[in-house]
């Protein structure tokens, strides 16, 4: 009897490996660098507002955050930011951009075990040259039949994604930790979606979980997309 459950897409950035972390240790040394001009919640709302403005110029991932950061700086010191300021945050920025991936634990048990039997997708977002590195570090890059780095997720990501690399959403389930980008949108057109968070989630990925679906999955850690897929069947 034909399988039910062909194929299974994975998002990467606090899917299977960390990338919150790094960004509120940067947050965290901004405050630090800009304590003088103004109070860190201050601080903290300014910068999600730059974030909210710029993401639909420059997208998601690290260089949009740290050219937000430095737009704050700007702002919050009425221009009076010292250019070492600056250029400690640039400095931030390239060592977001070079840490070292580290994987989440069971991600690689999970990618290893379901290439055996499954058809695996990566849809990941964000900057192409930084995202190919993660996958590339990662490890697990030649496990996943596709690879898709796109810059923002809706609903067309996922419908073209199902339905030119796997067999339809009807017969693919997607994993992710983010509730607006990787659950939302692929249940919309019909796929399963599996919920795995990682820590709180950043506000410009926050939406409202869809219960009423009825494939719609809450997991708290991968170990426990083994045992649903195989229940899917």
């Amino acid at each position: 009897m034909p399988k039910t459950l062909t194929t299974v897409a994975f998002d990467a950035d606090d899917t299977l490996w960390h990338t919150d972390r790094f960004f509120r240790l940067t947050q965290a040394k901004f405050a630090e660098l800009l304590a003088d001009f103004t109070e860190p919640d201050h601080l903290e709302d300014r910068l999600l507002a730059a974030e909210r403005r710029n993401v639909g110029h420059y997208g998601f991932g690290t260089k949009g955050f740290v050219l937000s950061m430095i737009e704050t700086a700007i702002e919050v010191t009425e221009e009076r930011v010292p250019a070492s300021v600056i250029a400690e945050l640039m400095a931030c920025g390239r060592d977001m951009l070079q840490h070292p991936i580290e994987l989440l634990p069971h991600a690689r048990e999970v990618i290893e075990t379901l290439s055996k039997t499954h058809r695996l997708l990566l849809i990941t977002k964000g900057d192409l040259l930084d995202q190919e590195r993660k996958v590339a570090q990662s490890g697990l890059g030649d496990l996943f039949d596709w690879v898709e780095i796109v810059s923002h997720k809706n609903s067309d990501t996922y419908t073209k994604a199902f339905h030119s690399y796997a067999d339809g959403p009807d017969r693919a389930l997607m994993v992710g930790d983010s509730m607006k980008s990787d659950i939302v949108p692929s249940l919309s057109v019909g796929s399963w979606a599996a919920h795995v968070p990682n820590g709180p989630a950043w506000v410009l990925e926050q939406a409202e979980t869809p219960t009423d679906n009825p494939r719609f999955v809450a997991l708290s850690s991968l170990s426990e997309i083994l045992p649903l897929v195989e229940e899917i069947g």
